[in-house]
């Protein structure tokens, strides 16, 4: 080498090598510090998305066990409504109070994929146990309305049934006062005459006696037909009123009390008689034992309370 040579030009060509390695070496380390911050960047975003996911499951198994309750509370309502109650809803219903308490106790992003899957699996048991309670339910309320139905038809046949059996009560009623009606007895040919102290029969067609010969008052009659009246034994009453209207009445000599009009008379003599339908003739001979009152006298038969005839006679 020529010692003169200048050793200038190697000396810069290592400074320039040097600046481009320290560059190199700084773009090196910028590159790396870029790569490490991007990858954080995205590892943040990651989790961001993460907890925003799980924020949001967290939110939609609060309303799902928010609307879990709100059924379990109807059934509850409707079950009530039916008149009935049901302990095991009431149970339910605790439940899912009690898993919603924890689900909003949760804080953000808390909420782990496991506790995600286990809130999951039992709102799935109680919708099943939801839907098979609504089963139930609208099966009690076919039933109820079936009953309602059943109890309304046959309360109306009842109604009907009352009806008619009113009505043939009424009818019924109406025919036995007809047959009442019908079968009372009718006295014919009601005559009277008198018995003298000497034993002797008088009749008047004037039906007009002497009291001072008067004895005994014999009163003959005979009953009419009736084809509708039982035969039976009948009680035959017959009463003699005086002018002042008292009837004559002994107990000695056959007489008593029966009911006329739904009120106790006095009747002056009885006999029970077997009606035959034959238009049997029948006679009263009564005694007084003492003077009989001048002026008009009435007589009146009676049988089972009604009147069957009467007649008048005078004593003068």
């Amino acid at each position: 080498m020529d010692p003169n040579e200048n050793p200038e030009p190697r000396s810069n060509n290592s400074k320039v090598l040097l600046w481009v390695a320290l560059v190199a070496v700084l773009l090196g380390i910028n590159g790396v510090l870029f790569y490490l911050n991007q990858q954080k960047g995205q590892k943040n975003e990651e989790l961001t998305t993460e907890v925003k996911a799980k924020d949001s499951k967290l939110e939609e198994q609060i309303k799902q066990y928010e609307a879990l309750k709100a059924d379990f509370e109807r059934q509850s309502q409707e079950l009530q409504g039916l008149g009935l109650s049901n302990d095991s809803l009431v149970a339910k219903i605790a439940t899912v109070n009690a898993d919603l308490l924890k689900l909003r106790s949760f804080k953000a992003g808390s909420f782990s994929i496991a506790q995600q899957n286990l809130f999951k699996q039992r709102a799935v048991n109680l919708e099943g146990q939801l839907r098979k309670k609504d089963d139930d339910i609208a099966q009690l309320k076919k039933d109820n309305e079936t009953l309602y139905t059943e109890t309304t038809t046959l309360k109306e046949r009842q109604n009907k049934l009352s009806d008619t059996i009113s009505t043939i009560a009424r009818t019924n009623q109406e025919l036995s006062e007809k047959v009442s009606v019908a079968s009372r007895l009718q006295s014919e040919n009601i005559k009277v005459a008198i018995i003298t102290s000497k034993n002797k029969e008088q009749d008047d067609d004037q039906d007009e006696f002497k009291a001072r010969r008067v004895e005994k008052v014999k009163v003959t009659f005979n009953l009419s037909r009736n084809d509708v009246s039982p035969k039976e034994t009948k009680a035959i009453y017959m009463r003699i009123l005086e002018p002042d209207g008292a009837a004559l009445y002994n107990l000695s000599t056959g007489g008593g009390t029966f009911t006329v009009d739904g009120q106790e008379a006095f009747y002056t003599q009885k006999q029970d008689v077997v009606y035959d339908n034959s238009k049997q003739n029948l006679d009263f001979v009564y005694a007084k034992g003492a003077e009989y009152k001048k002026g008009l006298h009435t007589v009146e038969l009676y049988e089972s309370g009604q009147l069957m005839g009467k007649t008048t006679f005078t004593l003068k």
